[in-house]
C-alpha cells in the first residue's frame, strides 16, 4: 500500500519524463493540467516565453454550489479555458496531462476543451 508522498512522487517522475518530450511553443502552447484532492486547475503555457497564456480552475468565482461532481466541474473548467483561449486566438494546443492518467476528472477536463473548440 502507498502511502501519499509515494504517489506523489512517482506522479512527478512521470510528469517529469513526459516534459522530456512535450513542450509548448507559442504556435502550439503546452494545456497543462494540475489535479488536487477537491480542485482541478489547467493553465495553457508558452513554454518558450515562459508565460502563462490562459488559466482556468474549479475554484473561482464562477463555479458555485451548482456542480453535482468533481466530474461535472473539470468538465466546466476545460470549456471555460478553451473559451478564453479562442478568445486570445489559441486553436491548437498540446495536452500535458501532469503525470495523472487519462482517467476521470482528467479525461473530462480534455473532452470539455475539446468540446468548445480546442485542438489535440
Amino acid at each position: 500500500m502507498y502511502n501519499k508522498e509515494d504517489r506523489s512522487l512517482s506522479r512527478r517522475r512521470r510528469h517529469t519524463r513526459v516534459r522530456k518530450k512535450i513542450t509548448g511553443t507559442a504556435e502550439r502552447p503546452r494545456l497543462c493540467v494540475f489535479r488536487s484532492e477537491r480542485n482541478i486547475y489547467a493553465q495553457i503555457i508558452d513554454d518558450v516565453a515562459q508565460k502563462t497564456l490562459v488559466a482556468a480552475s474549479s475554484i473561482e468565482k464562477d463555479f458555485g454550489a451548482e456542480l453535482g461532481s468533481n466530474k461535472e466541474a473539470a468538465k466546466l473548467v476545460g470549456e471555460l479555458l478553451a473559451k478564453r483561449a479562442i478568445e486570445k486566438g489559441i486553436k491548437e494546443v498540446v495536452f500535458d496531462r501532469g503525470g495523472y492518467i487519462y482517467h476521470g476528472r482528467v479525461q473530462e477536463l480534455a473532452e470539455g476543451a475539446r468540446e468548445a473548440g480546442l485542438e489535440f
